[in-house]
């Protein structure tokens, strides 16, 4: 457990959800929520191809995730990029406006949801983090799966920089610096968050098994580096196989006293030629059984101390209100072995 003065230093929008015992249940992949409503998004742009054509499906999005019990939603951002939306024909005054668009669509769906559910809930409002995907999601080849772009620090800074500062400033709660495979990359968003001393945000990595993130780094040491910079209030793991997430959960807590945020997805893999998500064996996604060895596996990173705790792609809100569940009757708090019944 994280205590108390130090989650007051983590920053004011967590630190109302994780004092004490608390867990923040974040939602699920937006994307793969879209997909499952019948959008088609085998585009370079994905889901923020839709902040232009269809905003109101992103917004009832945000709504199912927040009705699942998610306390946490992202903005449509991830694979969102000014050289992205460039090549869509838009300025950067434009994509400027989209940012912020999509920082209101989450923020309208949360005023809505609040008044759903009324005075008489005295739950904490929900969150809105600004998602920042990585240099590798603007390639839409796969390339966040791997890390080694063949750009330096220089590139690496253009490309975030004033993305980073619009976000921050368009009204979120925090930033949600995600799927991050590289330490390179990991350590220009953290120059450029040094420059927004009161904006904060998480950094989670995707991982190529238990020990590194996909570009080689060792996970514990880039943990580290991460939880020495004072904007940073959590650190952790995303988008990687939820076999190997209680692992990388305790490593992180070895390695840093910032709180550990942890979603997977749902262990398939990603074909970047075709587009699509392959199965890796095992339970198919979206069946009961798979349900239950994903859940397990979130589970159990709460046990090794993950505090923030969700899903990625492929992870919708069935399994979010599943886990939402689990979090308020405290199923986590079981054994291991209680687990693997």
């Amino acid at each position: 457990m994280i205590d108390d003065a130090t989650v007051a230093a983590l920053g004011a929008p967590l630190a109302r959800f994780l004092a004490g015992d608390g867990i923040v249940v974040l939602d699920g992949g937006l994307a793969t929520e879209l997909e499952a409503r019948g959008h088609t998004l085998n585009d370079a742009l994905w889901s923020a191809r839709l902040l232009v054509d269809d905003p109101d499906a992103i917004r009832a999005v945000h709504a199912a995730y927040l009705d699942a019990g998610a306390d946490c939603i992202t903005t449509a951002t991830y694979q969102a990029s000014y050289p992205g939306w460039a090549a869509a024909g838009l300025s950067e005054e434009e994509t400027d406006g989209l940012y912020r668009r999509a920082s209101q669509l989450a923020r309208q769906a949360r005023e809505a949801y609040l008044e759903r559910r009324g005075v008489e809930d005295r739950r904490p409002a929900p969150l809105v983090a600004a998602s920042v995907g990585p240099y590798g999601a603007y390639l839409a080849d796969g390339s966040e799966y791997d890390g080694r772009y063949g750009v330096g620090r220089t590139d690496l800074d253009a490309f975030h920089r004033r993305r980073y500062s619009v976000l921050g400033a368009s009204g979120v709660d925090l930033l949600a610096c995600e799927t991050i495979p590289s330490a390179l990359e990991a350590e220009v968003l953290l120059e450029i968050a040094a420059d927004h001393p009161a904006l904060p945000l998480w950094i989670s990595f995707a991982c190529r098994d238990d020990r590194q993130l996909w570009d080689g780094s060792d996970f514990e040491e880039v943990v580290g580096m991460c939880g020495s910079s004072s904007q940073v209030v959590a650190v952790g793991v995303n988008c990687t196989a939820p076999g190997l997430v209680p692992v990388l959960v305790q490593r992180a807590r070895a390695s840093t006293d910032r709180a550990v945020v942890a979603y997977p997805n749902s262990g398939e893999r990603y074909d970047a030629t075709e587009r699509r998500w392959r199965s890796s064996g095992g339970a198919a996604p979206g069946g009961d059984e798979w349900d239950d060895v994903w859940l397990r596996s979130v589970l159990q990173a709460i046990r090794q101390g993950a505090r923030l705790v969700g899903g990625c792609c492929r992870v919708g809100p069935r399994q979010i209100a599943a886990l939402r569940h689990a979090v308020d009757s405290e199923a986590w708090t079981g054994s291991s072995d209680d687990e693997n019944r």
